[in-house]
């Protein structure tokens, strides 16, 4: 007898969707199959569609950003999380300098994390390194952790890795199989006038600044075999340009992830009265650039949200750049957004690939061995609203959406069912220890 079945759903296995039970044992799926069977628990999801638990890879939960913290800590965007269909997410360590200071950082963040509602892990974050690379890579390694976060900018607060290091990250990505992330600008191309305000933004930090130098980094990765991973791809322009030139090695040593809003919305969103709202970095871009990212859609390996919420007055009170806290929520709306532009193509990028990509183990498919992380959908129609975080907007409102997320669920338990949310206390994920293995 199985804990818990799941019948009558259309579950979605090797990439389209098919009639099956499912029957759950321990947190993990143990049967998969069409035969009448018992279980503990039965959950008719009847002509519903069953999807594995959707994975978000680029969250800053309860992150400082020099002037007052992202506004979801743990609890509050986990909990929106849970309303989007996210079973997992990926946060990011503070920057650091040497082994030593990469430890306390994931242990502090680690504290901060014990209230996530849904399964965590961390990336590990460099900057402007002091010590011993290697010494750093192990650390990282021991941590259970297989992605190392770098910035090509923000030399201004002390973020920056410069070249020498970047290729020295690659070649030892190689050796020791490990993913280096980058937010990839060029740092020379940024203006930090600052009389500049938030209508300046996508001027300020252009795309030229973005495109150079990622095709910089891919040079990197193909000299020294590398693993890199661009993080936030924000212009078509940049993505077709890394496809002409480096077709081959896309999706071997290079990958490359977007977010929801460079699809959705164009730079005009800046002009606006409440352009305020659309501040992130790197910043929206023209009309052309994001069709052209619609376009190429395919060779996006993954999609992330870059989920940094702020509240309407903490932006409002910002005319000049300086000081405005960038960042915006999303983490609630993006698979309805992204799966009503893009339908089915897009479930993988948000579950298997990343699940692959990071090597969680168990995660991103639907198959009997791995945990029971399931999203239900319904083919209610409705406009997206407000999230249910601790934040009071989100720059996806209003959208009309096909699809609403019922239920999700982690482990073989509800975190969301029929849209209500069940506290749920989440596990970490340890790459090479622990519960992924």
């Amino acid at each position: 007898m199985y804990d818990l079945l799941l019948k009558n759903g259309f579950v979605y296995l090797n990439g389209r969707f098919i009639k099956k039970n499912i029957g759950v044992t321990d947190g993990k799926i143990a049967y998969i199959g069409n035969e009448e069977v018992k279980a503990a628990k039965v959950v008719d999801v009847y002509q519903r569609k069953v999807l594995p638990g959707l994975i978000d890879p680029h969250v800053h939960f309860d992150l400082f950003c020099g002037t007052i913290p992202s506004r979801d800590d743990f609890y509050y965007g986990s909990k929106s999380a849970a309303y989007g269909g996210i079973t997992t997410i990926v946060d990011f360590l503070d920057p650091s300098r040497n082994a030593e200071e990469l430890k306390e950082s994931y242990y502090e963040r680690l504290k901060k994390a014990e209230k996530c509602n849904v399964d965590y892990h961390f990336h590990a974050c460099i900057r402007e390194p002091n010590g011993n690379l290697e010494e750093y890579i192990l650390m990282m390694k021991t941590l259970g952790i297989n992605t190392v976060k770098l910035f090509t900018t923000y030399s201004e607060t002390h973020r920056r890795t410069y070249d020498r290091d970047i290729k020295k990250l690659l070649a030892l990505s190689r050796k020791y199989r490990f993913l280096v992330l980058a937010h990839i600008e060029n740092d020379e191309m940024i203006n930090h006038d600052e009389s500049l305000t938030y209508q300046d933004l996508a001027e300020a930090r252009p795309s030229e600044a973005e495109t150079s130098e990622a095709l910089k980094l891919c040079k990197f990765a193909k000299q020294t075999k590398g693993y890199l991973y661009m993080v936030h791809c924000s212009s078509g322009n940049t993505l077709q340009k890394i496809c002409e030139k480096y077709y081959n090695i896309l999706g071997k040593n290079i990958f490359i992830e977007s977010c929801p809003q460079y699809f959705v919305f164009n730079k005009d969103k800046l002009k606006g009265k409440q352009g305020y709202l659309y501040t992130f970095a790197p910043p929206l871009r023209s009309e052309e650039e994001r069709k052209l990212l619609i376009k190429n859609i395919e060779y996006v390996n993954t999609i992330g949200t870059d989920h940094c919420a702020f509240n309407i007055e903490d932006k409002e009170t910002h005319t000049y750049l300086k000081g405005m806290p960038l960042g915006v929520g999303g983490i609630e709306s993006s698979f309805q957004i992204m799966y009503e532009m893009f339908g089915d193509q897009i479930i993988n990028k948000m579950s298997k690939n990343i699940a692959k990509i990071e090597r969680f183990a168990g995660k991103g498919e639907i198959k009997v061995g791995n945990f029971a992380d399931f999203v239900i959908l319904s083919g209610a129609t409705h406009e997206v609203g407000k999230p249910h975080g601790a934040v009071n907007y989100s720059i996806y409102e209003h959208i009309k959406v096909n699809t609403t997320i019922e239920s999700t669920m982690i482990r073989g338990e509800f975190v969301l069912y029929k849209g209500k949310f069940i506290p749920h206390k989440g596990q970490i994920i340890n790459c090479g220890k622990g519960v992924s293995e």
